[in-house]
């Protein structure tokens, strides 16, 4: 990796760990640049699994406020998680690499897609009559392990997944339900990069320089991000995404 790809792979951690925290995609971001450097997709997907954790612990303590008189709640919403990040970052493993080439474009195509219609969703659950439960139905329990099999597999637009999904389900304010976003995107990150650390070959001086710009950006995102515009940043999200699903592709 030459400085300029060192430097590229950094500053994409920050906007990583900033849009995580803020919206959920932030692998939108970085593992495109990791295939840009050349690393094979199922290195690139792994290593970003790994980078991104610690930009995702960063975003969850600066929602904390948010979290409060949840505990309950993310506990059990933890475990449909991390049973779910189990289940998808073994199907990585056993599955055949061509089989995840040929299925991440159609991944990136459906997050872009997430990305695109998420505010409206979110539009719509917030002025929605207030007929949604308070407590974790098996519905919801099984929607988030869902979402956790998608998130260990791959991981794009997960946390997009996740609010549409407790949005519909749970009664709450947007932004606490962002913050058990946080925390349960961030443990599905957590549970796969620790799986793949033990099974799979992970280019750990990316993910470092990953790790990095992820930290600073969980904290640009919890302390800033509400004031940044979401248009602009869906609009990043989907310029490279874009350029993600051309490059595999091609």
């Amino acid at each position: 990796m030459t400085p300029p790809e060192a430097l590229l792979v950094f500053v994409g951690g920050i906007g990583a760990g900033t849009i995580n925290t803020v919206v959920g995609s932030g692998t939108l971001i970085t593992f495109p640049i990791l295939l840009g450097i050349g690393l094979p997709p199922v290195t690139a997907n792994v290593t970003n699994t790994l980078g991104l954790v610690p930009g995702s612990v960063v975003g969850a303590y600066g929602y904390r406020a948010e979290l409060e008189g949840q505990r309950d709640r993310v506990l059990r919403l933890a475990s449909a998680s991390f049973i779910g990040a189990i289940i998808g970052a073994t199907l990585l493993l056993v599955l055949p690499a061509g089989a995840f080439k040929a299925i991440v474009p159609v991944l990136v195509g459906l997050a872009l897609l997430l990305v695109i219609f998420g505010p409206r969703l979110s539009r719509r659950v917030a002025n929605a009559p207030k007929k949604r439960s308070s407590s974790v139905t098996p519905l919801l329990w099984l929607a988030t392990m869902g979402t956790g099999v998608y998130g260990g597999y791959f991981g794009a637009a997960q946390g997009v997944l996740l609010v549409g999904i407790m949005g519909i389900l749970i009664n709450e304010s947007l932004q606490r339900i962002n913050a058990i976003k946080n925390v349960l995107a961030g443990l599905v990150n957590l549970v796969a990069a620790v799986v793949f650390m033990f099974t799979t070959h992970i280019d750990y001086a990316a993910a470092g320089l990953i790790a990095a710009g992820a930290f600073l950006g969980g904290i640009i995102g919890s302390k800033v991000g509400r004031k940044l515009s979401p248009v602009l940043l869906r609009a990043v999200i989907v310029a490279v995404g874009i350029a993600a699903i051309i490059k595999l592709v091609i």
